[in-house]
């Protein structure tokens, strides 16, 4: 069997998965990045994206992120996320109402510079991840 490692996808909401898994893929704020069993100790931030888990029964399930934190030591990674859910739960109209909301926030102004700068940023990640939801 391959080494495996616990995974845990947790939101405000509840604990989406908490298994062993062999491999898992997420969207870290510099590009995704695999997590391996033994994987050096890291903390780093989530953009709004895809989560793939190889879970040791060898299937693979995906989940969507909207930003979020993920805490990677040799024995484990959690992904504590600001909302999640599983891909087949998210619409390209549930995207879509979050890409109006953003697009909404920046229009109404009165922003810093840089929290202007952020939002534009997210606004690119949601809709980065609205193409590839339609695609799949």
């Amino acid at each position: 069997m391959a080494d495996t490692f616990k995974f845990e996808l947790v939101s405000p909401e509840r604990l989406l998965v908490s298994e062993t898994v062999t491999e898992v893929v997420i969207p870290a704020m510099l590009g995704e990045m695999t997590v391996l069993p033994n994987h050096a100790p890291v903390m780093t931030t989530i953009k709004p994206g895809l989560v793939t888990v190889k879970f040791a029964s060898g299937e693979t399930h995906k989940y969507v992120v909207f930003g979020g934190f993920a805490d990677i030591v040799q024995s484990g990674c959690t992904l504590l996320a600001e909302s999640a859910s599983a891909a087949d739960d998210i619409t390209p109209d549930d995207l879509q109402k979050r890409i109006d909301a953003a697009r909404s926030e920046i229009q109404e102004g009165n922003h810093h510079h840089e929290h202007l700068t952020k939002l534009e940023k997210h606004l690119y990640e949601l809709t980065n991840l609205h193409e590839v939801l339609v695609a799949a």
